[in-house]
């Protein structure tokens, strides 16, 4: 007979839980670090599996959301730095949406592409605090860094897809 208080079966009800409320969100953190739904995917079953083997090292000094994304963003760094993801041609080109999905306006789309163009430290605090939601001091638990140092990545961020946009509406 199991145990009532079993903490295996604690932490499979608090993984499950957590998948619930989170997969959507780390899906798309993922899809926007990678470019790719298929590696997506995987970077989320990869996530949650990590989650799962390392609960017991959860402290909770942070949200568990918080915890989760600094799971995969670190997940996401992983697959870019492998030799595969390096020299593989991530690009969605319109034929390859399905027939039927929403064409997003000019404007989200050129914003979104612009994001991605950032460099990676600007690129996940910008998605990070417009995109999750996350405030500067749940992005600065979630990277690893100071406040100042996000405060600093979005102001610049911000500065530089400005001058980027700005480029675009000249060349028209």
């Amino acid at each position: 007979m199991e145990a009532v208080n079993d903490p295996d079966s604690l932490r499979d009800q608090t993984i499950e839980k957590l998948i619930l409320q989170y997969q959507t969100i780390i899906l798309r953190l993922c899809f926007i670090q990678l470019q790719d739904r298929a590696l997506a995917e995987d970077a989320v079953q990869e996530t949650f599996l990590k989650a799962y083997k390392g609960y017991a090292q959860f402290r909770g000094e942070c949200s568990e959301k918080t915890w989760l994304t600094r799971i995969a963003v670190n997940t996401c760094r992983d697959f870019q730095r492998s030799g595969w993801f390096k020299h593989t041609d991530r690009r969605i080109t319109p034929e390859m949406l399905p027939v039927g999905a929403i064409q997003p306006d000019t404007e989200d789309l050129d914003l979104s592409m612009a994001v991605m163009k950032l460099p990676r430290k600007m690129r996940e605090a910008i998605i990070l605090y417009y995109y999750q939601d996350m405030s500067t001091e749940e992005i600065a638990e979630t990277l690893g860094i100071a406040q100042s140092s996000v405060s600093n990545r979005l102001r610049r961020g911000r500065e530089k897809l400005r001058k980027m946009l700005e480029g675009r509406d000249q060349d028209a």
